[in-house]
């Protein structure tokens, strides 16, 4: 059996139904790494400071005898390990990375084949795959953003429209946050930059609906940053507004906040005071100082009511395509109702108007 060299196209319509072994260091992995791939290391990251340094200083053939000092030890773990990602399937096919598809994953991926396996190894490696992903970004989307303040259950009616088979990509569960000052409180720690990244092309190159429903959000969710060419479509799509009163968006905000925790929350409240404003900031913190969690919240809704407002009012400079939903409950069953009927009004883009 051969190891098989393939493009980064044929290399993830295989990732489908084989695993994805990343043959870099665990450190190289943690920052970012394909989807879903498992770390089957050759080095560790000191091995590979080492073998790194050996390479610019000493050239190639000694850094390669140092390597296999390491490699060789390794060997039968290496193997070990892959048999038990690949749960004996017939046949026994792995998928073989590294940086450049250098010298860590020809090592790796002749191994596995002296064993039996069936390898294909990706052209390019990883450096590849983010080519792919950052080209990603240039393509044309058709997005539909569901817009509306905050408390408006966006996050919920976006997966309801899901159950109804629409497209969706959730921004804030692959940014691992909600988007606000209080986004990250009960929420597993960022991706990195990168990894948010790739898993977000990933999506849009495996959606084939006519358009995409994302949620109106910031550039920036927590420590992550839409790409800019996605966002300037993004600011370009049409937008569906939830219309729905300050009262039951305040009742929402508290059921979806208020059993977390004061002091986290109170922390949050902190990082705003400079946009809060310092009677504001006090007051709110007061409020939740006294378990009193309904009027702090009233303050700060009223504050995020008048950032959205804003942004909204720059959007509706560059896009025209802005349809208001005027709901009477934060329902998700009620108002995919309303969303899908506004959807099938949708007018054309030349007779599309300012509605909010």
């Amino acid at each position: 059996m051969s190891i098989e060299k393939v493009s980064i196209e044929k290399f993830l319509e295989l990732a489908t139904t084989n695993p994805i072994l990343d043959a870099r260091s665990p450190g190289e992995f943690r920052h970012a790494h394909f989807p879903g791939a498992y770390n089957l290391p050759l080095f560790n990251d000191e091995e590979r400071k080492v073998v790194g340094t050996a390479y610019n200083k000493q050239g190639r053939k000694q850094a390669i005898k140092i390597g296999l000092d390491y490699f060789g030890v390794k060997m039968r773990k290496l193997v070990e390990d892959t048999e038990e990602l690949v749960h004996h399937r017939s046949p026994a096919t792995v998928l073989v990375h590294c940086w450049r598809g250098g010298m860590r994953s020809e090592a790796v991926a002749w191994l596995l084949n002296l064993y039996g396996f069936k390898v294909y190894m990706l052209i390019g490696g990883y450096k590849k795959f983010r080519q792919y992903v950052l080209e990603t970004f240039s393509q044309p989307f058709d997005f539909r953003m569901l817009a509306g303040f905050t408390g408006s259950g966006k996050t919920n009616l976006l997966h309801a429209l899901a159950r109804k088979g629409q497209t969706i990509i959730d921004l804030e569960e692959l940014a691992h946050h909600r988007g606000s000052a209080f986004g990250a409180i009960g929420l597993p720690p960022q991706p990195s930059q990168e990894m948010f990244e790739n898993k977000l092309a990933l999506m849009l190159r495996n959606k084939f609906s006519n358009f995409i429903w994302l949620e109106d959000e910031s550039q920036r969710i927590g420590s992550v940053i839409m790409p800019s060419r996605l966002w300037e479509q993004m600011q370009c799509s049409p937008v569906y507004f939830l219309d729905i009163p300050f009262e039951l968006r305040l009742q929402q905000l508290k059921k979806d906040y208020g059993n977390l925790e004061k002091e986290k929350l109170t922390e949050a409240v902190t990082r705003i005071q400079k946009r809060l404003g310092g009677l504001e900031t006090k007051l709110a913190i007061q409020f939740l100082k006294e378990n009193n969690v309904l009027e702090s919240f009233k303050i700060l809704l009223a504050y995020y009511d008048k950032c959205y407002f804003k942004s909204l009012d720059k959007r509706k400079k560059v896009n025209k395509a802005c349809n208001n939903i005027v709901c009477e409950t934060v329902d998700d069953d009620k108002n995919v109702i309303k969303l899908m009927q506004a959807l099938d009004n949708e007018p054309t883009k030349d007779t599309q108007t300012v509605l909010v």
